[in-house]
């Protein structure tokens, strides 16, 4: 077994420390009592209560969630239908050009990607507003869903699925009955990455949403080019909370999954 030297300890601290250090200072100075974010003046919870009752960032909150829900929830189904289809489809007329159409937004710059969706609703006379933005995230995120579910598909032994079939299963059945359980995993990570994308992103849905629709993101940068406030770190503070659960659980049943299949494996040789 490698031991770790004083070369990689300290380069894994500093990195590190470079990426979660500001986000430490970040959740402390929420609880600061003062009104300048830079200056301690004690322990409060001050900031937070003054956050509950800001209506424009709890409006602002309230349809980031909507669209997240909603626009992972759309970019799950598709991403996992278009990884189906490309894994399992083989050899079809256009099976280059779709893949391609996939995976063009994971390196596509998020200011054309904001553009074009622009352009589009205006051409088709679209009002801007929720469903826009719901459009607009689905379109981008579902590429990431669907790179996660066809990395699972490729390594799935598709013996059960035509176990399956042999057993009077319809095609869809064996899908839904033993396939889509064993990638239950990846299809539950991928619609948490298309979440924490929804919830994060800031560019496209600067060029989607409208006056009747603010995402938190806008909202944050907007208060921000007028001075950091206290109650922008409460609101940082928690939006980490909950990514942080997010992920957390997401980790936690990932491992739950893995065990109970090392277990199913297990069984099954004994049974054999």
């Amino acid at each position: 077994m490698n031991r770790l030297s004083w070369f990689n300890v300290t380069s894994l601290t500093l990195g590190f420390a470079f990426l979660y250090l500001p986000m430490v200072i970040l959740i402390i100075y929420s609880f600061n009592e003062s009104k300048l974010v830079t200056v301690w003046a004690g322990f409060s919870t001050r900031w937070y209560g003054e956050l509950i009752q800001n209506e424009a960032f709890l409006d602002a909150a309230w349809v980031t969630i909507k669209v997240a829900v909603t626009s992972s929830t759309l970019a799950t189904v598709l991403g996992t239908m278009a990884a189906y289809v490309l894994v399992r489809g083989g050899r079809f007329l256009g099976r280059t050009l779709f893949s391609g159409m996939i995976y063009a937004p994971l390196v596509m710059p998020e200011v054309i990607t904001g553009l074009s969706l622009l352009l589009l609703f205006i051409g088709i006379g679209l009002d801007r507003g929720v469903l826009t933005i719901v459009l607009a995230h689905t379109t981008f995120s579902m590429c990431y869903v669907s790179v996660v579910v066809s990395s699972r598909l490729m390594t799935f032994d598709r013996s059960l699925e035509e176990a399956a079939l042999d057993l009077g299963c319809s095609g869809f059945d064996a899908f839904r009955l033993v396939t889509l359980p064993i990638i239950a995993p990846a299809v539950i990570s991928g619609w948490l990455l298309a979440f924490t994308l929804s919830l994060d992103d800031l560019v496209i849905a600067s060029f989607t949403a409208g006056p009747s629709a603010t995402t938190l993101p806008i909202k944050i940068f907007s208060a921000v080019r007028l001075g950091v406030s206290p109650e922008i770190n409460a609101l940082s503070t928690i939006m980490i909370g909950i990514v942080t659960v997010g992920v957390i659980s997401a980790s936690l049943v990932s491992k739950q999954n893995s065990l109970r299949q090392q277990r199913d494996e297990q069984a099954a040789a004994r049974t054999a």
